[in-house]
């Protein structure tokens, strides 16, 4: 079987679309610079790497997955160096996706507000996903997706409760936006696992497939995608109130 490394994992499905991706927007007056010049992403992906890293290494401690023999380059704490590149890439290209979609969508015509009912209502949907997904840790075939849902609840409720009402209103560029990233990656992470670059415990998930793809790794793609589009989606929304 022919050997592929984490690195060559980013050379192979990262790199090609992050570089189509910026080509193509970089070359747009209105998509990319609309949202990349405009919106702090550098505080994105500082965010998404401090969120994300004590979670992913507690994962790896308790078992949830492990990685192949020489397919690393190295490792710091528990991760490996290319598991940070890609917490950091996948922001990126779905930044790029979501700029390069944006302009096909018009803004909503009404102002939206929301009241502190409204907030509140945001807030309490996303602690019901966390404490749905508290209650699956107490199982070991659950416990992979309800460490996914009770990390994504305290983002879900922040991005809900500043503006849900927004977010309904731009369904349709937040599903599109989220989508495309999220089925990409998930078909490439059925291929890492595919190739042994990363393997998940029987112990730790449901045995649950799609394409041959663990149901939790999809969850943990679209969730993690989502939390990139909506913010970006509800910045300029936030800024233009402010002002």
């Amino acid at each position: 079987m022919v050997t592929l490394t984490y690195v060559g994992f980013h050379a192979v499905f990262v790199a090609p679309p992050l570089f189509v991706l910026a080509s193509v927007t970089a070359n747009r007056e209105r998509s990319a610079r609309s949202v990349v010049r405009t919106v702090p992403v550098v505080a994105i992906l500082a965010l998404a790497l401090a969120y994300t890293t004590p979670w992913d290494n507690y994962l790896i401690h308790r078992g949830v997955w492990w990685y192949g023999e020489g397919v690393v380059a190295g490792r710091l704490w528990l991760a490996p160096i290319e598991e940070y590149l890609f917490v950091l890439l996948q922001p990126i290209v779905a930044t790029l996706w979501l700029a390069l979609v944006s302009e096909s969508f018009e803004w909503p015509r009404k102002r939206i507000t929301m009241t502190l009912r409204d907030r509140l209502l945001g807030v309490v949907a996303a602690a019901g996903i966390g404490v749905a997904g508290l209650a699956m840790l107490t199982w070991p075939a659950t416990f992979y997706m309800g460490a996914i849902l009770s990390w994504a609840a305290p983002v879900l409720a922040l991005q809900w409760a500043v503006g849900w009402r927004y977010l309904v209103a731009r369904w349709r560029l937040t599903a599109i936006g989220t989508l495309a990233p999220a089925l990409y990656f998930a078909a490439t992470d059925r291929v890492a696992i595919h190739y042994g670059i990363w393997s998940l415990s029987e112990r730790y998930t449901t045995g649950l497939t799609v394409g041959g793809l663990p149901i939790e790794e999809g969850a943990f793609f679209v969730v993690t995608t989502l939390f990139v589009v909506q913010g970006l989606v509800l910045y300029p929304w936030v800024i233009e109130r402010w002002r």
